[in-house]
């Protein structure tokens, strides 16, 4: 297009570029490109500036304040074009990589469509495709609410479950995750979440797997439910086999609910749509959904449940809205979780997260008898969890003491560091004060991927048990710093 003479572009600090045309009307274009251009570099600044002042800090103690310029796959790109390998997947929201072309085609697709999104008093198609589609991986649940985040869809389950038994009381496990508004962070397993933040709901917390306690607090008689990860992202410990279906007999005689937040565990994560599927005869009342439906792009929450507690909740036409979410079930989140399903079904993605991780966990665990350093590997799927304990010999005891007394964690964390500043490998810390790694890498990961990765952990691995040398300073360096924040 020719340059107009009668208009004169300025670009503010902001990205919009202002056009004075000849007429004197003035207007903006926004310029995403350019505004990065300009103030990328200053990413971290401006976090500190605006935002979380914590989060800058943290990656610069770490060294994790990279500059990841693009993003494709299972792979990030920094500014050099360095090729990072993703073990993070965004917290699990990254099932399919970033930038699936399918789901970014269905996006760009129902943004042209120009739909009449969110007229509130109409029925979109959209949604009850996405409904449908989504519950035929969860025979025996009816109906879908769809929300905005995970812990929306967790706050939708206690409301349904409260509503629908008439009870108050929501029982959870010692050391779960289930989100951080008020009603999730209810439920939430870790002290330092909840602490400042009371009063919260009613609720009990119960050990995973431990049926006499559920039973106790059921003979109560103010149970609504019981809320559970099937596999806990937190420390990647599952509840002990059998124990969901037991748990659910044990609701079910008292007339309590079973709500399952898969959250991060469903969507293929597990190698099965869900992971209450890996176990016989168990059918939740309710299930929670989020992160990978999104198919990295659009939110989106979703709780299933069996018809008759949605039918309970929205009992009359009096109580149509009594339950909504502003932004709910709007086409581009709807477009985005369709085309999602779709190529997990096309590519197959929920059988590779089975193989290739049931594969990486064969030669993690293989490694256990090898390092003294490392105590276990579990998980299910692509949900792997490589936990560190303390070595026998002396040399190795002395440093792992040291780093126990400062702060529990911070030898997984010097895993971490040397795994991503070496190797460019993307890995995290499963939980505050846990020796333990998670791994949720996209689901798309490949068996070259798991090479890359035993290659750089095994090189890692070395170095710790040398008891000496750059991974070992560098713990100094985390005593320092954790004994100076107390």
């Amino acid at each position: 297009m020719p340059a107009d003479p009668d208009r004169t572009d300025r670009l503010d600090r902001t990205g919009l570029q202002q056009h004075v045309d000849g007429d004197g009307r003035a207007g903006s274009r926004f310029d995403l490109a350019a505004l990065l251009a300009e103030r990328g570099g200053e990413r971290y600044e401006l976090q500190s500036r605006y935002l979380n002042p914590q989060l800058a800090r943290m990656l610069h103690t770490i060294g994790f304040d990279k500059y990841y310029e693009r993003a494709r796959g299972q792979y990030f790109y920094d500014a050099e074009g360095n090729e990072y390998l993703d073990m993070l997947a965004g917290f699990g929201i990254f099932a399919l990589g970033r930038h699936h072309p399918v789901v970014r085609s269905a996006v760009q697709q129902v943004m042209d469509l120009d739909l009449p999104d969110l007229v509130r008093f109409d029925c979109s198609p959209l949604p009850g495709l996405l409904a449908e589609r989504l519950l035929s991986h969860a025979p025996g649940l009816d109906r879908v609410f769809f929300g905005n985040s995970g812990t929306e869809a967790v706050e939708t389950a206690l409301k349904f479950a409260r509503y629908a038994t008439g009870r108050k009381r929501i029982l959870y496990a010692d050391h779960a995750f289930h989100g951080l508004t008020t009603g999730s962070l209810s439920v939430n397993g870790e002290n330092g979440f909840r602490k400042g933040f009371d009063p919260l709901l009613p609720d009990t917390a119960i050990p995973l797997g431990d049926l006499a306690a559920l039973a106790r607090e059921l003979k109560r008689g103010d149970v609504a439910a019981l809320i559970v990860e099937p596999i806990q992202g937190k420390g990647v410990q599952a509840a002990p086999p059998g124990w969901l279906r037991a748990a659910q007999e044990l609701l079910h005689d008292h007339k309590a609910l079973l709500i399952c937040d898969e959250v991060q565990t469903g969507i293929g994560r597990t190698g099965e749509f869900f992971a209450y599927q890996h176990e016989d005869g168990v059918l939740p009342d309710l299930v929670c959904a989020a992160k990978a439906l999104s198919g990295g792009y659009v939110p989106v929450g979703a709780t299933l449940g069996k018809g008759w507690i949605f039918e309970k909740v929205y009992s009359s036409m009096d109580r149509v809205l009594v339950h909504s979410a502003s932004f709910g079930s709007n086409a581009q989140a709807m477009a985005a979780g369709l085309a999602t399903l779709e190529v997990m079904r096309d590519e197959r993605v929920v059988e590779n997260a089975r193989k290739v991780g049931d594969h990486f966990r064969e030669r993690l665990t293989a490694l256990v008898d090898r390092y003294e350093l490392l105590a276990e590997v579990r998980g299910r799927g692509l949900m792997i969890g490589i936990e560190f304990g303390r070595p026998r010999s002396l040399k190795l005891r002395t440093g792992w003491t040291a780093l126990q007394a400062a702060r529990k964690g911070l030898f997984a964390q010097m895993v971490v560091v040397p795994l991503l500043q070496r190797h460019r490998i993307l890995t995290q810390v499963s939980g505050d004060h846990l020796e333990v790694i998670k791994l949720i890498p996209p689901l798309i990961i490949t068996e070259g991927d798991v090479d890359r990765f035993m290659a750089a952990f095994t090189e890692v691995m070395e170095d710790a048990h040398r008891g000496s040398g750059l991974m070992w300073d560098f713990g100094r360096t985390l005593v320092k710093q954790a004994v100076g924040n107390r």
